[in-house]
């Protein structure tokens, strides 16, 4: 029988319609602005204690909150009342707590638990459209450019030996410069002539004092400049490996100035996260414990950052095996007890560097050594007006302190860690060690981009143009009109559904996808419309009109379709930031449209119109 559908075809429309509905729905639950409270520390906790005193200071402002909460128990959520006090309560409650808690701005979402337990969550929206969050983070191009001439001077020291150029010592001055004290004249010339053959970053000068014999290393401007051009793209593209690693939706990571570094996560994310991870300086060196009654020169004493077997320090060399920028990949793992460890892959030279270490160091204990770089919060009054004022410094603690087996090749394991901690630190390592230390100058939230008024007035036009689509369908088609119209309520309810479920951005350039989607949908019904008026003209009865309108315009919208689809993955493929969101969003709307505006209003015309006796249909132009 024409224009009957089999029940099964019906179940799948009314299934995947349903299923529309409910992961749609959590977008008409607006998130509630709050403040985050998290652990500066792996594997520490947010205790109710530190809860009341984060209450307390907003009691004492007279912040309005409510819905409280301690969150796995290990961080806190507070939601503000007023959206506009939001940022006066993260800093309150910073300053009370101290430097031992982030507290970041963050959205709580209001989706219904049920919806939450069957995976239905709402669209994240661009910067253009909600705001966000921006960082401000400074490369501290002089501790960088200290450590890079300190190693110089070490591999200089090195050369020297080798070279049997005997000198009495090395220092670094306060102004950056190498000075080397020879034995005599002659050795210092030779040493100088050396330097300028094989150093040509080095600019060079002797100096005759009291008959001490010295040779001044000068890094040349453009060797200091190539330096920092390369701390900043390295920590660009660190910082940028640490974004995806977080899975924020298209953030924005770019240079400003000569020492800067801009970040812009739309939406605001839990940006207690977001500065865990980004503001952490951190890396690893491995180094050998040092032997009985080794001499301050060439060992240092380092604090454990877990205490072993009540054992609170150990001593290591100064010389260091490898460090984090030799890893290659990383994976928090368990070993054999259950134990929380960090799989350690390392690249080609920092596998054939601890090789030919560790095989002369069998039964010798290895340390690896956490370096993180750190800012310290303390409050001045200036005009009388308490600021807060951050000093830096560098913490180094012992991670790990393990026998040596058998020589160490490429691959190998870090443990004594918490679980939180292993998961962190190979987030770290995956991603890469920030080439420079980096500290958070500015954090502040952002409006939209593209400014509220013109976001109200793109949505009024969207409105006012699907409201006269909807009123043009009815009275031109009538009841086919009518058909059409419920299709494309489902078609945008599908749209959104999947990129709620897929966790998609969407941008003001994505809503003009969602128009051009809205267009194109009533388009290819519009195409099926006029195929059916045109078989009833040509004497063909209603039943086989219908039956044949759809099936001969199906492969005109098919071709439509599926051209527009192949420009929309090229520009997905070759586009970045708002580009990609409108080829998302019209790729998504391709199919959905598709869907709905064959499958649904095809279904939707049988149950009203198939297998009945008809001499006419309402379908407008006076047929």
């Amino acid at each position: 029988m024409l224009n009957k559908y089999p029940l099964w075809k019906y179940c799948l429309i009314l299934v995947i319609s349903v299923l529309g509905v409910v992961y749609a729905l959590p977008n008409l639950y607006p998130p509630d602005p709050a403040v985050q409270i998290t652990p500066a520390q792996s594997g520490d906790a947010v205790d109710q204690y530190t809860l009341s005193k984060a209450l307390d200071v907003l009691d004492e402002a007279q912040i309005q909150y409510f819905g409280e909460e301690l969150q796995e128990g290990k961080t806190a959520l507070i939601r503000i009342s007023d959206e506009e006090k939001q940022l006066q309560a993260k800093g309150l409650i910073q300053r009370e707590l101290g430097d031992g808690f982030i507290v970041a701005l963050n959205l709580a979402p209001t989706t219904p638990q049920w919806l939450v337990d069957m995976g239905a969550g709402p669209m994240t929206l661009g910067l253009d459209l909600s705001g966000g969050v921006h960082f401000l983070m400074e490369v501290d191009m002089q501790q960088f450019l200290t450590q890079r001439i300190d190693g110089y001077r070490d591999t200089l020291k090195r050369n020297f030996r080798e070279e049997r150029l005997r000198y009495k010592r090395a220092v670094l001055d306060e102004e950056k410069r190498i000075k080397y004290e020879f034995i005599d004249e002659e050795t210092r010339d030779k040493a100088e002539n050396f330097v300028r053959r094989e150093y040509a970053e080095f600019l060079t000068d002797t100096r005759d004092e009291e008959g001490r014999h010295w040779l001044v290393l000068t890094m040349t401007p453009a060797k200091i400049k190539e330096l920092e051009d390369y701390a900043l793209k390295q920590n660009l593209t660190t910082i940028r490996n640490r974004v995806n690693e977080l899975g924020v939706a298209e953030p924005m990571v770019q240079r400003q100035g000569r020492n800067r570094i801009v970040i812009e996560l739309p939406g605001v994310q839990d940006t207690a996260a977001a500065k865990k991870i980004l503001g952490k300086a951190a890396n690893l060196e491995f180094r050998l414990e040092a032997k009985p009654g080794a001499s301050r020169f060439s060992s240092e004493e380092f604090e454990f950052k877990n205490p072993e077997r009540g054992r609170t320090s150990a001593r290591l060399e100064k010389s260091v095996i490898v460090t984090g920028d030799n890893v290659s990949n990383a994976q928090p793992a368990f070993d054999e007890n259950g134990q929380p460890q960090v799989n350690i892959t390392l690249d080609s030279t920092g596998g054939a560097l601890m090789g030919k270490v560790t095989k002369k160091a069998i039964k010798r204990r290895m340390g690896v050594l956490f370096i993180e770089h750190k800012t310290r919060t303390r409050y001045v009054e200036r005009d009388g007006v308490e600021v807060p004022v951050e000093d830096k410094y560098t913490e180094k603690k012992i991670i790990s302190l393990a026998t040596i087996q058998s020589a160490l090749g490429s691959s190998f394991r870090i443990t004594g860690l918490q679980a939180a901690e292993a998961s962190e630190l190979a987030l770290l390592l995956r991603a890469g060690a920030l080439a420079a230390p980096m500290y958070f100058v500015e954090e502040r939230t952002v409006g939209p981009s593209m400014g509220k008024e013109n976001i109200d007035l793109g949505v009024t036009s969207v409105k006012l143009g699907l409201a006269l689509v909807l009123i043009f369908m009815i009275a031109y088609y009538r009841v086919f009109g009518l058909i059409a119209n419920v299709a494309l309520a489902v078609n945008l309810t599908l749209l959104t559904a999947v990129m709620s479920a897929l966790g998609a951005t969407l941008t003001l350039p994505g809503i003009a996808g969602i128009v051009l989607t809205v267009g194109m949908a009533v388009d290819a019904n519009v195409l099926i419309f006029a195929r059916i008026k045109e078989e009833l003209k040509s004497g063909m009865n209603v039943q086989q009109a219908i039956h044949s309108g759809y099936d001969k315009a199906f492969l005109t919208i098919l071709d439509a379709n599926i051209t527009t689809l192949i420009v929309a993955i090229i520009l997905f493929a070759v586009g970045t930031g708002p580009v990609k969101g409108f080829a998302v969003t019209l790729s998504i709307g391709i199919i959905t449209s598709m869907f709905t505006a064959i499958m649904v209003t095809r279904a939707l015309v049988n149950l009203i119109y198939g297998g009945r006796r008809l001499q006419k249909i309402a379908i407008g132009g006076g047929v």
